[in-house]
């Protein structure tokens, strides 16, 4: 089959129908109030649907669904390998329709479809693939009490589990979240972000085809300060896993502490430094792996490696090789094929990123490319990479999540420094080092503080390696078997044996 082009996916836009409301009890419904919300892509402002604008009440009806559900067992109490068969038929319903589901993803939220497809809906795919591999795989304990009795240590699935994921990965994040859950038995209700929440929608129809029991997944499209916080305040939702803004991560606390003291797990901002070394094995590979790290999906990504540290020495050389990559990853048309770089989710981002390149220069720091908006005659939110040279680490560009295409350059003189640098911020989610030196690479990750740490590369390990921060970034880790204890209760269970 010849591969798309632009006007070829032109033309499944043009076909496409927009499921567009709630997902309760295994049923489309409207919100209670009957509320609308307008659902608008960033590639050209165009209007895609108006979508159900749930708050409070349709959580209360979702919430009685999903326990419900969980309490009659036909998910909670099935056994793994059917919630295995199950899992893995949902992973092949989204490669069978990752192309809708792709181009969805890309109007929503303005991502190149071809990323959508080949990195989003192929990781969607693995996570549900991955996770329902596993569960039938995973064995529970017995405690060494000795002959007078017998200790079980068993792992019994939460409840119901409220999931709150942002925009920049719409379904990614879902799925990351989704698939544990629904693996170890739990009933789930999903909030996608009010600016993508389609892909999600469209979800909850291939979960009940894969035979997800009704009521077992539950999807409310709405904003985070009405449907977000009553999931966040409601008194039957057993834990929440929240994926966003560090500013918003810590309301869920709040409404932990407020309600029911349900379980919050958190993977919230980065500033992540990519540190290079002068004894970097390729620093051709350095710098085209630097400018991906910043510009891919036009640097709204939590572990975007925002913040470039480059040794005295090569800084100006290796900044050269970086601006190149910007150079090529300029903005165009999500839906074209031959497309590197998006729009922003929204005029609001576009206004946030923006205003901080405006403080870039106001503190001093120099522009060395991109700083403008482009392709405004399109009506979307398209800003071009973007790369400040001498920047000090207490400048704001340098010390708070801008979450836009935007790097900043700092250096330093020895390791000492740039361990300095590197950790002199409220965020701890990833790091990346570039070294030949083994010794170095071992001593500096070790007092590197972040959840994750990257030898000569930015995105390493995938699924099988736990993905979470350290500090203000976020408690709890998501990706391997560690997500799992999450999403799970232990129970001691002591036998006296006479």
């Amino acid at each position: 089959m010849a591969a798309k082009t632009l006007e070829d996916w032109q033309k499944m836009r043009d076909g496409l129908s927009y499921r567009n409301q709630a997902f309760i009890d295994g049923k489309y419904v409207d919100a209670v109030s009957g509320k609308t919300f307008e659902n608008v892509s960033p590639i050209d402002g165009r209007v895609l649907a108006k979508v159900a604008e749930c708050d409070k009440e349709d959580v209360d009806l979702a919430v009685k669904a999903a326990r419900r559900a969980f309490e009659a067992g036909t998910w909670s109490e099935a056994a793994p390998a059917h919630r295995k068969a199950v899992l893995l038929k949902l992973a092949r319903l989204v490669q069978e329709n990752s192309e809708e589901l792709a181009l969805l993803e890309a109007l929503d939220m303005g991502k190149p479809v071809m990323m959508a497809k080949n990195v989003d809906m192929a990781g969607v795919a693995n996570n549900f693939q991955w996770y329902g591999e596993a569960i039938d795989k995973i064995y529970d304990e017995i405690a060494p009490t000795g002959p007078a009795g017998l200790g079980l240590i068993t792992r019994e699935p939460l409840g119901v589990i409220g999931a709150v994921v942002p925009w920049n990965f719409p379904l990614m994040m879902s799925a990351w979240k989704l698939a544990p859950m629904l693996a170890t038995g739990n009933s789930v209700v999903l909030k996608p972000a009010e600016q993508s929440p389609l892909t999600g929608i469209r979800l909850a129809e291939l979960a009940m085809e894969a035979g997800i029991p009704e009521g077992v997944l539950n999807v409310l499209p709405g904003f985070g300060e009405t449907a977000g916080q009553a999931l966040g305040m409601h008194m039957d939702v057993d834990a929440i896993s929240f994926t966003g803004s560090t500013e918003v991560g810590k309301y869920f606390l709040q409404y932990s502490g407020k309600s029911n003291m349900k379980a919050i797990w958190l993977e919230c901002g980065g500033k992540s430094p990519n540190i290079i070394m002068k004894d970097a094995p390729n620093l051709d590979a350095a710098a085209q792996a630097a400018g991906m790290a910043i510009f891919f999906n036009s640097g709204q990504v939590c572990l975007a490696s925002s913040r470039l540290l480059v040794e005295e020495g090569i800084k100006d050389e290796f900044l050269e090789k970086v601006k190149a990559v910007g150079k090529f990853m300029q903005p165009g048309d999500p839906l074209d094929p031959k497309t590197m770089m998006g729009t922003m989710v929204d005029k609001s981002q576009t206004k946030r990123v923006m205003g901080y390149i405006e403080a870039g220069q106001k503190e001093g720091a120099k522009l060395v490319l991109g700083g403008k908006q482009v392709r405004q005659n399109t009506g979307g939110e398209y800003i071009e990479p973007t790369i400040f040279d001498n920047v000090k680490n207490d400048m704001k560009i340098a010390q708070e999540e801008i979450f836009g295409p935007v790097l900043s350059t700092l250096t330093f003189k020895d390791t000492e420094e740039a361990l300095k640098i590197a950790n002199d911020s409220i965020y701890g989610l990833y790091a990346n080092l570039w070294t030949n030196d083994l010794t170095k690479a071992h001593k500096m990750a070790r007092k590197i503080r972040a959840g994750s740490v990257n030898i000569n590369n930015t995105n390493g390990g995938g699924l099988v390696m736990p993905f979470g921060g350290y500090k203000q970034s976020g408690i709890g880790r998501d990706g391997s078997l560690h997500a799992l204890d999450k999403f799970t209760q232990m129970k001691a269970t002591y036998i006296a044996l006479g």
